[in-house]
């Protein structure tokens, strides 16, 4: 994971500025995120600039599971697999994907899931699938939900706010291993991205101040100051 790690420190030095020049980029509860050990990052999913703008704000490097057909693409595959993504097919069971999730995670590793599978055209997080939650539970490892609002209405040129929000983490203690247990936390999951993502709306409402902190898992109100 060394080689990984000198990867993700170019990439901060080269891909976070360019994506903080093409957008006012802001994120709150970043603090939440545990600096060590294994770790499920679930994300919500609306433009292709959400891979880059979860990394330029995340303090753990992120191995992104990514759908094969941006591992075909000349060079840009070579460059996700150099910090650390790896595949999976859509629309099919991936028991290798699922193999690398377990393993990584068990390895201390951050893990980073576009848990609705694909970008939102709605422009509203969607319905999430159970990868997030079979690796948080088999593994026994956190959740931490990452939303994202203001990358369905960017544009390049646009110059579009975008802020992200992290949850406070979140543990399936008691829930079994099973078809069950992943969908309570896959529920649970949903309900996390869209308290985060609405605290987002709001937020924007609200003008986007500097200092804001996302609502906590015993709140459903968040706190603002500005």
């Amino acid at each position: 994971m060394k080689k990984m790690g000198v990867s993700w420190a170019i990439g901060r030095m080269t891909i976070s500025p360019l994506v903080r020049l093409s957008t006012p980029l802001r994120s709150y509860g970043t603090e939440r995120i545990p600096l060590t050990g294994g770790l499920v990052l679930a994300l919500n999913h609306f433009s292709w600039l959400d891979p880059p703008a979860f990394g330029s704000v995340c303090p753990r490097s992120i191995h992104y599971m990514a759908k094969m057909e941006i591992h075909r693409v000349p060079a840009m595959g070579a460059v996700i697999r150099a910090l650390g993504a790896f595949a999976v097919r859509r629309g099919e069971s991936d028991r290798e994907a699922v193999r690398a999730m377990r393993r990584l995670v068990a390895e201390g590793e951050a893990v980073g899931l576009f848990v609705e599978g694909t970008r939102q055209r709605s422009g509203v997080p969607g319905e999430v699938k159970s990868g997030a939650s079979m690796a948080a539970l088999q593994v026994d490892v956190p959740v931490v939900v990452g939303a994202i609002h203001g990358s369905q209405h960017w544009r390049p040129g646009n110059f579009h706010p975008v802020s992200i929000a992290w949850s406070e983490p979140i543990r399936f203690d008691g829930l079994p291993r099973n078809a069950k247990g992943y969908r309570e936390a896959s529920a649970e999951i949903r309900r996390e991205v869209l308290r985060q993502w609405t605290f987002l709306v709001d937020l924007h409402r609200l003008g986007r101040p500097n200092v804001a902190r996302p609502p906590g898992r015993d709140a459903r109100a968040s706190t603002v100051a500005t």
